[in-house]
């Protein structure tokens, strides 16, 4: 049985597959296009591709990966089929991201502590203590 998720230091990743199918339709321009458009609310195949200098299949093939990866979803309204965002995948593309964030905020903080103390060397090569919290070298 393969297993549905796997746990980072901070973060529980439910379905890997999912994640895989959000970065791989993000990765095309047309589609974040598509994305952004729908955004704004819900819109046909038509209307989503009047914007490309592409067909209404090529379109609908976009359409195909953004619903594979959960990011689209299609309902019915009469004879209309209108397009509509699922806002989760992204949200949970951003809570992966946002370990990574934390990883290097981290990394910079420690980086500000070693140029802190490189910095109160002075230029005899002796190191001066850095400010105790009342200010005083002790």
């Amino acid at each position: 049985m393969k297993p549905t998720g796997y746990k980072t230091r901070r973060l529980w990743v439910v379905d890997t597959e999912l994640l895989d199918a959000t970065f791989a339709a993000l990765a095309d321009p047309t589609r974040r296009a598509i994305l952004a458009r729908l955004a704004a609310g819900e819109a046909t195949v038509t209307e989503l591709a009047e914007p490309f200098e592409m067909s209404q299949p090529a379109i609908s093939k976009h359409l195909r990966v953004l619903e594979r990866a959960g990011l689209v979803s299609r309902g019915r309204d009469a004879q209309r089929r209108p397009c509509r965002l699922e806002a989760r995948p992204l949200r949970d593309a951003t809570a992966w991201l946002a370990t990574y964030r934390d990883y290097w905020v981290e990394s910079y903080q420690r980086l500000d502590v070693l140029l802190d103390e490189l910095q109160s060397v002075d230029r005899t090569g002796t190191a001066r203590r850095p400010a105790g919290p009342d200010g005083t070298g002790e």
